[in-house]
C-alpha cells in the first residue's frame, strides 16, 4: 500500500484562469504566477497515481484568504473524494483568520473530508497572531482527533517562491501551544527533527508529530531519510510528493539509494500513514 500524504488539486475555475485569483492572494501568486507551476485536477491526479503505483493520496488545495475561494476549493475536494472513494482522502484547507473557520471545517467533515491542511502562512510565518487565530481550529481538531498539516520550511539556505519567514522557534512554539493535537509538519518540519537529540525541551513536544517528505529532492541530500529514521524513528516519517510539483517516483528512487531497508521504505511509503489514519479519524 502506497499512500501519498501531500498533494494539491484545484477546480476548473482556478486551473483555467489562475490570474483571476491572484488579487488579495499574494501567497498563491508567489507560488503560481509562473505558468510552469502546474495546477491539476482530480482526474489528472488519478491518472498519475495509476502511472506511479500510488494507491491513495491525501488531497487539498490552498489556504486562500478569500472565504468564497476557500469554499469553492474545499467543495471541489469534497466532490473529488466522492468521485474517487478509496483513492482520494480529502483535507479541508483554509485561512484561520476567516470568519468562523470551525464552521467551514464542520462543513467539510460532513462532506466526507478527513483532516485539516495544508495550512500555510507564506507572508508571516507562525507568529503570535497566527497562533491565536489557530486556537479554535486546533481545539476543534483535537476534539475530533483530526490530523492537522502545517506548512513549514527550513529557515536557512536558498530562497524560492513560497518560502515563508518561519523560524524553528516559531515551529516549536506552535507545538508547545498544541501538544495534544495530531500534527503533520510538511517539508521535514524545516529540519526540526534534528533537535530531537536535545536532552530537554523539545522531545516531549514531538510525541504526536509526523514529518512529511514533500519537496525533499529539491531541498535535501537523500541521506536525510536514514538520519531522520535514526533521530525520530521511521514510524514518524510520511511520504508526501507535493504533486504536481514532483512525481512520486523521484522520491522512490531517492529512498532506494538512501540506505533505508525495504521494510523502512514500506513504512514511509504507506504503513505509517495507514497507522496515522487508524490513530486519527481519517
Amino acid at each position: 500500500m502506497i499512500i501519498d500524504c501531500h498533494t494539491h488539486i484545484f477546480p476548473d475555475e482556478i486551473r483555467n484562469c489562475r490570474k483571476a485569483f491572484f488579487s488579495g492572494e499574494l501567497g498563491f501568486e508567489l507560488l503560481y504566477r509562473d505558468e510552469k507551476s502546474r495546477l491539476v485536477g482530480a482526474d489528472e491526479m488519478i491518472v498519475s497515481m495509476d502511472e506511479q503505483g500510488v494507491d491513495q493520496s491525501i488531497v487539498f488545495g490552498f489556504p486562500w484568504q478569500q472565504a468564497e475561494t476557500t469554499r469553492l476549493q474545499n467543495s471541489y475536494v469534497i466532490e473529488s473524494v466522492r468521485r474517487f472513494p478509496g483513492r482520494l482522502i480529502g483535507f479541508c484547507c483554509l485561512d484561520p483568520f476567516m470568519e468562523n473557520p470551525v464552521a467551514e471545517i464542520e462543513r467539510c467533515l460532513e462532506g466526507g473530508l478527513s483532516g485539516v491542511g495544508e495550512l500555510a502562512f507564506y507572508e508571516r510565518g507562525l507568529d503570535e497572531e497566527v497562533l491565536e487565530a489557530l486556537d479554535p481550529v486546533m481545539a476543534f481538531c483535537h476534539s475530533k482527533n483530526l490530523p492537522v498539516m502545517i506548512h513549514t520550511n527550513e529557515p536557512v539556505g536558498h530562497d524560492y517562491p513560497g518560502k515563508a519567514p518561519i523560524t524553528l522557534k516559531q515551529i516549536s512554539s506552535f507545538l508547545e501551544r498544541f501538544p495534544k493535537n495530531l500534527i503533520i509538519l510538511a517539508h521535514w518540519g524545516g529540519g526540526l527533527f534534528l533537535y530531537h537529540l536535545m536532552k530537554k525541551g523539545l522531545k516531549p513536544l514531538l510525541e504526536n508529530v509526523y514529518f512529511d517528505t514533500a519537496a525533499s529532492p529539491y531541498l535535501y541530500d537523500n541521506r536525510i531519510y536514514k538520519l531522520a529514521a535514526e533521530l525520530i524513528g521511521i514510524e514518524r516519517i510520511l511520504f508526501g510528493s507535493d504533486f504536481p510539483l514532483l512525481k512520486p517516483d523521484r522520491y522512490f528512487r531517492e529512498m532506494e539509494s538512501s540506505g533505508l531497508t525495504d521494510d523502512q521504505i514500506a513504512a514511509v511509503c504507506g504503513l505509517n500513514a495507514a497507522q496515522l489514519m487508524d490513530r486519527g479519524s481519517l
